[in-house]
């Protein structure tokens, strides 16, 4: 079943794979499967990439915009705002490998010389990575609205309630632990509110949400009973 993969009838495709344009968002592509494993694994906040971007922050004013570093000022200019940064990658990088394969296999054969072929593989790669950022923008307009409600409900809701450490560890710079809401769970991000560490399992309460990092200050179950 596999020994196609390894047969000479595929080299056409890894060739392309690993050629200028596609080789950049193969790269990427690649990177985002790995992430995702890493993050079902609990290894990596689901989060860790993402830019502070005030919700409320007006696009057509230069003040405003001023404000902002440079990667945060193009993913608001490009709409990629306001769902997490893995999802707007993921997205990016699976819409530009395909439409980058699909235009190298019917395009290049007529260009002739590899000159040439790195000279349209300029425009190329420039182009697709801007479609398919203007797609990823259109698919993900409906799913902002859900995450900014779920983020605001969460905040109100679940402050003083137990959660599962999901992740390795939790300490004053990594951790994500899990709260029982009658669904699937919801996950949030977590920091020791005292000088100390936790691991996968342990139960934590969460006992102030801090705005400004989207994190959750914890401490253990047994010293909020004061066991």
């Amino acid at each position: 079943m596999f020994a196609i993969f390894f047969s000479e009838k595929m080299d056409p495709f890894y060739e392309i794979c690993s050629s200028f344009p596609t080789v950049v968002f193969t790269v990427l592509l690649i990177f985002c499967i790995l992430y995702w494993a890493l993050a079902v694994l609990g290894m990596v906040e689901i989060d860790i990439l993402d830019f502070d971007i005030p919700e409320d922050i007006d696009i057509n004013n230069f003040d405003d915009m001023s404000n902002l570093n440079v990667m945060s000022g193009l993913l608001l200019k490009l709409g990629l705002n306001a769902v997490p940064l893995t999802i707007v990658l993921t997205l990016i990088a699976l819409l530009g490998w395909v439409i980058s394969f699909l235009i190298v296999y019917f395009l290049f054969p007529f260009v002739p010389g590899a000159l040439l072929k790195f000279l349209v593989a300029i425009p190329v790669f420039i182009g697709t990575a801007y479609v398919s950022a203007m797609i990823t923008a259109t698919v993900i307009r409906p799913l902002r609205p859900i995450f900014q409600a779920a983020n605001q409900e969460v905040e109100k809701t679940i402050v003083g309630q137990v959660a599962i450490v999901r992740t390795g560890r939790v300490d004053k710079k990594f951790g994500e632990a899990t709260v029982e809401d009658g669904g699937a769970g919801l996950l949030v991000k977590v920091r020791p509110y005292k000088e100390e560490q936790f691991k996968r399992g342990d139960r934590v309460v969460l006992l102030e949400y801090i705005a400004e990092e989207n994190l959750y200050k914890v401490v253990s179950e047994s010293d909020f009973k004061g066991e």
